[in-house]
């Protein structure tokens, strides 16, 4: 059975949040101060494209791991058309 990717941010995300030297448990306190309701939890799922993303979450964590928002997106949109199709159900 295929995967059903939620997101397309997911994997940079977990990239981004290793190079930081951040645990998800830090990852989702530091978002936490910022004033989001996210568990580690949460922040797997993320990583692990289970969960979608909205435009003002992945704000936050572009903010929390200091990083551009276009540095969240794969070039040349890869995955996109996966993720839209996972939308549409």
């Amino acid at each position: 059975m295929a995967a059903h990717h939620q997101n397309i941010v997911g994997s940079c995300v977990r990239r981004f949040r290793i190079e930081a030297d951040l645990s998800q448990d830090a990852l989702a306190a530091k978002l936490q101060l910022q004033g989001w309701d996210i568990s580690r939890a949460g922040i797997s799922k993320i990583e692990a494209r289970l969960r979608r993303v909205n435009d003002a979450e992945l704000w936050m964590l572009a903010k929390a791991l200091s990083r551009p928002l276009e540095d969240f997106y794969p070039p040349g949109g890869r995955g996109i058309r996966e993720v839209l199709r996972q939308g549409a159900k």
